[in-house]
């Protein structure tokens, strides 16, 4: 006999209650589903974002906040470079270009960058529209500042989320290369002296998936020039970039080096890991916070596989009674004849069903969750993410499929086994 009539009939017979618990299963499986491609957005897009910036060399200290600070943009405080060390990087001849990377204003809520034109031009791929600074009062903008070209901007002094004031990255200049002190005790007052001149937009770059899009980019000499450490050049010399006087050289917060070679590659991380300076590649950082990162989501998946097992077994509870008020059904049939494999097959199916809806419908519910989130953190953070289903996702919905059919088989057993004399009352 086949029991699909039946299994329709059963699922058609209490409609609300076949969706309620489809849908519960399908959060179940949703959560789990949302987890795994959330984790794997964040880890493709953050090493995106960190593709061009090969080695970065900076003052010691933690990497994980260089990093931070450098290519994801957070504003972070870090020691400075001392100007000695900046320019032998400058000279390497092991690098094919060094591009300064110097932080600590903002622009509404884009942080504003010093740095060379060759970094923009190299990071951007070019411009969208308009051209690169040529000059110590314009600016290029990432692809997202909501700015036009030929607009005039006033940069503020520290950060606009104020998780940093910014007044350490002057203090750690004017203590690197300049003596400065009486700078040094109030940095908010003779900032707030000198101000910082404003800026017109020249050019826009080009998308680049990093959170480089909101920023707003300055010659590195508009950053010292702001705290007041000249610009690397005699004073009165308006040029901007590289050759600077290795005698007027300001401190960095960090370095981005393009090497010419692995081999040169390697080797430069080697030399300037000293007492002075610290140097490294923003992969293997990366892949110590990936090592974190996936400890915690493994702790995380055994939570939700543990809450995924108790939603599911909560179901069955709940199916147990369903079917416990429909035994006289299946004791009629049979008595009628139905053999017991025949019911015991119709109760697998019902519930099967069920298990099979809710995973199926598991699967969108959780890509759609995980691409929310992905839209928020990539605003919030600018780092480019992309939620996507791999077969880690479907192996999971295809495990709790399994494990709900093998726990389908309870109530199925229970309505097997009881006999039917008493079912019949």
């Amino acid at each position: 006999m086949n029991p699909l009539p039946i299994v329709r009939a059963s699922l058609s017979r209490n409609p609300l209650t076949v969706i309620l618990f489809s849908l519960l299963i399908a959060l179940a499986v949703a959560l789990g589903i949302a987890i795994s491609v959330q984790e794997r957005a964040l880890r493709q897009g953050s090493a995106r974002a960190a593709d061009r910036f090969d080695l970065i060399v900076a003052a010691p200290g933690s990497q994980t906040d260089i990093l931070l600070s450098t290519v994801y943009l957070r504003p972070t405080a870090v020691e400075l470079l001392p100007g000695a060390v900046v320019d032998q990087l400058l000279h390497d001849d092991n690098a094919r270009f060094v591009a300064p990377v110097a932080f600590g204003d903002s622009y509404r809520d884009s942080p504003v960058i010093g740095t060379t034109a060759q970094f923009v031009t190299y990071l951007s791929d070019g411009l969208a529209e308009g051209q690169v600074f040529a000059a110590m009062d314009q600016a290029v903008v990432g692809a997202l500042v909501d700015v036009r070209i030929g607009q005039t901007l006033q940069i503020s002094h520290g950060h606009a989320d104020d998780m940093t004031d910014g007044s350490g990255d002057a203090d750690s200049y004017q203590g690197a290369d300049n003596d400065h002190d009486h700078d040094h005790a109030q940095p908010h007052e003779h900032d707030h002296a000198h101000g910082h001149e404003p800026v017109t937009v020249t050019g826009r770059m080009q998308p680049t998936g990093t959170p480089w899009d909101k920023a707003v980019v300055v010659p590195v000499e508009y950053i010292w020039n702001a705290h007041v450490m000249g610009t690397g050049h005699a004073p009165g010399d308006p040029r901007i970039g590289p050759p600077w006087d290795p005698k007027l050289l300001p401190g960095l917060p960090a370095l981005v080096v393009k090497p010419k070679t692995l081999a040169g590659a390697y080797g430069m991380r080697s030399e300037y890991r000293t007492a002075q300076s610290t140097a490294f590649f923003p992969a293997e950082t990366l892949v110590q916070l990936y090592d974190i990162m996936g400890g915690a989501t493994r702790v995380m998946s055994w939570l939700t596989l543990a809450a995924q097992v108790l939603v599911v077994g909560a179901i069955l509870g709940g199916m147990l009674a369903v079917l416990d008020l429909q035994r006289q059904r299946f004791a009629v049939l049979r008595a009628l004849g139905a053999s017991a494999g025949y019911v015991f097959a119709s109760v697998w199916l019902y519930v099967g069903a069920m298990m099979l809806a809710g995973a199926v419908l598991g699967l969108p519910l959780g890509w759609a969750a995980s691409a929310i989130a992905t839209m928020l953190i990539s605003q919030a953070t600018g780092v480019a993410m992309t939620a996507s289903l791999s077969w880690t996702e479907l192996r999971m919905a295809a495990t709790l499929l399994g494990l709900g059919c093998l726990l389908a088989l309870i109530p199925a057993l229970r309505i097997y086994r009881a006999p039917v004399v008493d079912n019949l009352r």
